[in-house]
């Protein structure tokens, strides 16, 4: 089956940056859309970003502007680059990955904003 193996979640201070990866294994990049989602205690998950097998992005409202959302179809990964860093950016990070024949979700990976 499709494996996502997600690294690069953190602790990191206020305005600080990471750089999130998800790598998934045994798939085809054809007609395939790749995400990242987030849930923040006591709260819903969320899209963060989205890119399409085209090269589109689609991004939160929250992230946008500080988040970039980009993609090797090589190799199958998906990469989210967060800058200026907010408490509020707290959460659990998902990778999500969609093609033609199902939909996968990565374990996760924690981010955490504080001083």
């Amino acid at each position: 089956q499709v494996q996502l193996v997600e690294s690069g979640g953190g602790l990191v201070q206020p305005g600080g940056s990471l750089r999130l990866s998800c790598a998934a294994s045994r798939i085809s990049s054809r007609l395939t859309t790749m995400a990242w989602y987030r849930q923040a205690p006591g709260k819903q998950r969320e899209l963060v970003a989205r890119i399409s097998s085209y090269g589109t992005t689609q991004y939160a409202d929250s992230v946008k502007g500080r988040f970039t959302i980009s993609g090797d179809d090589a190799k199958n990964t998906v990469y989210l680059q967060m800058n200026s860093l907010q408490p509020e950016d707290t959460a659990v990070y998902y990778c999500y990955v969609l093609n033609i024949v199902g939909a996968y979700w990565g374990q996760g990976t924690q981010v955490t904003v504080s001083s």
